[in-house]
Formats: C-alpha cells, sequence, structure tokens
C-alpha cells in the first residue's frame, strides 16, 4: 500500500472525483487502482474564490513497485508508514507492585489505559470527582458564583481538556504514531470517527463526557482502580546508601497511605499545591515560560468570512478558525492561544477569591461567538525571576486582581477593544454579548495586567485587524483574565522519564511541563506508561 499525500480538488468536486485524480496524480489506468483509503482531509483557504480540499491517501495499486519507482525522490508518494500500536512490554512478572497514576486528565487517562492493557492493573488517583458530578459542580461556578475549589474546571475526571474545544492535533514529532493510537481509543470510546480524518478533528466537551466514562471503564474492566477523592498531600521519599533518592508511598488528604515505588505524576497544570509539596519534599523543579492576557471575542460569522469569503457557512468547511501572532517593539510575542470556534468563554479557576477565563465548544461549534486566547508570552528570566514556583506566584497576583476587578463575586472583568485602545475604562458593552458565566463587570483590564503585556496587546490589535478583517472592531470583548496558557514549573526528567533526582516518580503532561492539549499530553502519557512498564518488568 503507498501513501499518496497534498491531493488536491475544488471544495464542491463530485463524491466520485478523489479515484479518478489519484490515477491522474500518479499516471495510472483506472483499473491498475484496486481502492483507497482516505488517511486525512484539510482545506487550503490561501486563495478564498478558490478554496481547496486536501487529501491524503493509502492507495492499493496492481503493481505498486513500479509507482514508488517512478516517484522516487517524492515525499508525497512512499509506502504507508505502520501506524499500528504495539505495547512494548509481554507477561507482567509476578509479585510486581501495582504503578500508581496521580490525575485522571488525558495523560492519566492514557498512563492508566496502557498500563491496564499491558496487565499492570494501575491505580489511578484523583482529587476531584467522576465526570458527571464533576460537571455539576462547574456549573455551580457558571450558573450561581459557587467554587467548589476540589471539583471544576481543573480538577475532576477527563482533567481540564474536558471543558474545552476538545481539540486533538498538536505540533509534537510523532515518529511512533502514538497520536494514531490516542485517537483509535477515542473513536472505540464513543467519538466520532471523523476524527481519525480530519485535519484538525475536536470533539467537544459533551461527547468528551462520556467517552472518558467509557475508558475509564474499560481500564476498570482490565484490573484498574481508580480512587476519586483522593488528594495526593505528601510523598514518602526514602535516601538510600549511595545518595540515590527513590519513591516509597503517598500520603492522602484523608491521612491515608499507598505504598508505591512507580507513581506518575499527570496532575495538570493548575495543581498549584501539588507543585508546592513536590518541591518541599526536593523533587527538583525549574520555572518554566508560559503567557498571560484575556480571551477576545468576535462573531463567528466574522471570522468565517475573513477565512472563507463567499464560502463561508459551507459545512465542509464547518466553522472558521485562525492563528495569528505579531512580534512588538518591547520585544513580546502577542498570539492567539486555544481558538474555539462558536464556542463560549468560561470560568476556569481552581482558587478563591480568583478569576481565571478558557474557552470551550461543543462539536457542533454553533455558537454565535469565536472566542480565543489573546495572550502575551512571558519567561521566567525576564519577568518572575526566582524559584521554581516564582511563577505561580504571578499568576495568583493577577487572578486576584481580576476578582477585585470584576466584583469579588467570580464575574470576570470585560473591555471593549474601542476603549481598551483608547485607554479609558468601558462603562458598557456594545453589540457583542460576552458569553462569559457567570457574568461580567466591564472596567479597564489595565488594571489586571503587567503594564508590558498591556502595551504589546495594544501594538498587536491593529496589526491583527489587518489580517483578520474586524478583529479590532470598537466592540469587541475582552475578557480577563487568561493565565492557565500552560504550567508555570517543569519537573525535568531524564530521558528514563523520570524525575532528575526522585527515581520511581515519572512527570508528565501538561503539568509537568511536557504538553500542551489534549492530544500532546494522551500521547505523552502513553510514552511515560511504556517507560514505568520497561522499569517494572525489569526489576522483575
Amino acid at each position: 500500500m503507498l501513501r499518496l499525500s497534498n491531493l488536491t480538488l475544488p471544495l464542491d468536486h463530485e463524491a466520485g472525483a478523489l479515484a479518478p485524480a489519484i490515477c491522474t496524480r500518479l499516471a495510472i489506468a483506472a483499473d491498475d487502482l484496486i481502492g483507497f483509503d482516505i488517511v486525512r482531509r484539510g482545506n487550503d483557504a490561501r486563495k478564498k474564490s478558490a478554496i481547496l480540499l486536501v487529501y491524503t491517501v493509502d492507495v492499493t495499486l496492481r503493481d505498486e513497485a513500479s509507482v514508488l519507482a517512478r516517484f522516487a525522490g517524492d515525499t508525497n508518494v512512499r509506502p504507508t508508514p505502520d501506524t499500528v500500536y504495539r505495547h512494548v512490554v509481554g507477561e507482567v512478572p509476578a509479585g510486581t507492585k501495582r504503578p500508581v497514576v496521580i490525575g485522571a486528565g488525558p495523560c492519566g487517562l492514557f498512563a492508566g489505559l496502557i498500563l491496564a492493557q499491558m496487565g499492570f492493573r494501575p491505580i489511578i488517583l484523583d482529587r476531584g470527582k467522576v465526570v458527571r458530578e464533576r460537571t455539576k459542580d462547574t456549573w455551580g461556578l457558571w450558573r450561581r458564583g459557587v467554587l467548589d475549589p476540589e471539583s471544576n474546571v481543573q480538577f475532576g475526571e477527563g482533567g481540564a481538556g474536558t471543558f474545552s474545544d476538545g481539540k486533538l492535533y498538536s505540533r509534537i514529532k510523532d515518529p511512533r504514531h502514538l497520536n494514531r493510537k490516542v485517537l483509535i481509543e477515542f473513536v472505540k470510546a464513543g467519538a466520532p470517527e471523523d476524527i481519525l480524518t480530519e485535519a484538525h478533528p475536536h470533539i467537544g466537551t459533551f461527547r468528551l463526557v462520556t467517552m472518558v466514562e467509557s475508558m475509564r471503564a474499560s481500564i476498570e474492566a482490565l484490573g484498574g482502580e481508580y480512587r476519586f477523592g483522593t488528594r495526593v498531600d505528601g510523598i514518602d521519599v526514602e535516601t538510600d546508601g549511595s545518595g540515590q533518592r527513590r519513591v516509597r508511598g503517598l500520603h492522602t488528604h484523608d491521612g491515608g497511605y499507598i505504598e508505591a515505588d512507580r507513581v506518575v505524576m499527570a496532575v495538570g497544570h493548575s495543581a498549584r499545591d501539588t507543585f508546592a509539596m513536590l518541591h518541599q519534599a526536593g523533587v527538583f523543579a525549574e520555572p518554566k515560560p508560559f503567557s498571560i492576557g484575556v480571551r477576545i471575542e468576535h462573531p463567528q460569522s466574522w471570522i468565517d468570512r475573513a477565512r472563507f469569503g463567499a464560502n463561508a457557512g459551507n459545512p465542509i468547511l464547518g466553522a472558521a478558525e485562525y492563528h495569528i501572532s505579531h512580534h512588538c517593539s518591547n520585544g513580546r510575542t502577542v498570539y492567539s492561544f486555544c481558538m474555539c470556534p462558536g464556542g463560549t468563554v468560561v470560568a476556569a479557576t481552581s482558587e478563591e477569591g480568583q478569576v481565571a477565563t478558557n474557552g470551550m465548544s461543543q462539536y457542533s461549534r454553533n455558537e454565535r461567538n469565536a472566542n480565543s486566547g489573546f495572550v502575551v508570552a512571558i519567561d521566567p528570566a525576564r519577568d518572575y525571576p526566582g524559584d521554581a514556583l516564582a511563577g505561580i506566584a504571578l499568576q495568583r497576583h493577577w487572578e486576584k486582581r481580576a476578582f477585585v476587578a470584576g466584583g469579588s463575586d467570580y464575574r470576570a472583568p470585560a473591555q471593549r477593544v474601542g476603549d481598551f485602545l483608547a485607554k479609558r475604562a468601558s462603562s458598557d458593552l456594545g453589540s457583542i454579548v460576552p458569553s462569559y458565566r457567570p457574568g461580567v463587570r466591564p472596567t479597564d483590564l489595565a488594571d489586571c495586567l503587567p503594564d508590558y503585556a498591556v502595551e504589546a496587546m495594544r501594538e498587536a490589535l491593529p496589526v491583527f485587524g489587518r489580517q483578520i478583517a474586524g478583529y479590532d472592531h470598537p466592540d469587541v470583548v475582552m475578557t480577563g483574565v487568561e493565565t492557565r496558557t500552560s504550567s508555570p514549573v517543569r519537573f525535568t526528567r531524564g530521558p528514563d522519564f523520570q524525575s532528575l533526582n526522585t527515581i520511581g516518580l515519572y512527570p508528565a503532561g501538561e503539568g509537568a511541563g511536557y504538553a500542551g492539549g489534549i492530544l500532546s499530553a494522551a500521547v505523552d502519557g502513553i510514552k511515560v506508561a511504556e517507560a514505568v512498564a520497561t522499569s517494572l518488568c525489569a526489576a522483575g
């Protein structure tokens, strides 16, 4: 079988046009094509008047060898890669101690699944609740302004990705095609099959809920064990005669103790108390760059027209997305982050007396507004020098300022772009209705962000307005603050995926500083699970 990439057809092509296009591209007769499967479909909208669909297909031919020889050196015609996932170990040694996974987000979920599929019967701990109970608690903040610090957008089964756009693509290099394993498992759990072929697949919150439940059932059927409402408050580390530190167990919030010598730390980017506990226990950590800014909302129809022109609204194209950035004169980079087409801005705090925002979409992406992070990149040396946890202190500072600016009741501070650019507070909002719940309070967002970020954002807005018509329209709404773009801490690990100075501790996913989004976190969970399995079998 051969893989043919970058095969383009018009947006409105006939249903049967793909086979003739394959024959034309490969210069073969129609009867030389035995069959084909669509691997990926994207679009090229650089020319709005002539949008193209771009296909990758796996084709079966009567004489593949001769076609390969004719297209030698053409990277768009090559043998189909082997994307089948294979477990790294076989039989589990008798008496093997069960590994423990802390966190049931995408990283912990896939670490637990892979370990379970290999027969290691993992124990999965999560401080939050099962996904449906957690959803009720999350809506409690959105509808009534009542926060549960242990069950919210950040904590609970499914992790922060449950309340997001559900994007399933990333820029990670994946020579082993582990992303394919993730997508296949999601489809088994109930995701739509089109995530296997769409260039920018997404799922949406409602579908993620049922998928997470299905995957939990699979893990439990394989001998895995979940313990919800279990926060890890301490790690038992022993130093042996050679001076090496080793994990021996975990202390839980209720006074319990779990003996463990292989622990996957997949706690997510907002487990600030866990970060502090690990840092105090001497686990090696260092500050990591992240970004800070706001969520910005535009009518989705504006984005569709800007990206697709007269083809806006075409069901094949769906709701348009964008990715933009600008390098500012003050040395800062402003960029769009976690763009949610046809979605809503959501309350994403996990600590009392603070406001943090994020974006969410359903699978349909049919809400009125598009929203995106409009954020400024920052780094430890320049913006939060100090110890490994200095970035957390910075996040908290601005989240507390946002809480006060919003009225101290979990409403968020908001501002019209016209007022922000004119350097005046907003007293009301215009034609664009903000989607954030439990509501917004018009104010001056310059009081909720560092001066350097405000300066950079004011420079970037008109630049983005020249790229996307209406981006800097005076009525566009910005809601603050967006501070949880990624973990501000990295728990550095070695090539064996273990902590640099604590044997048996496997930092993983976004919280450890090794992923950014559902897919990359899930892939990292697979890699870490494989490292744990290899270590356990070697010890056995």
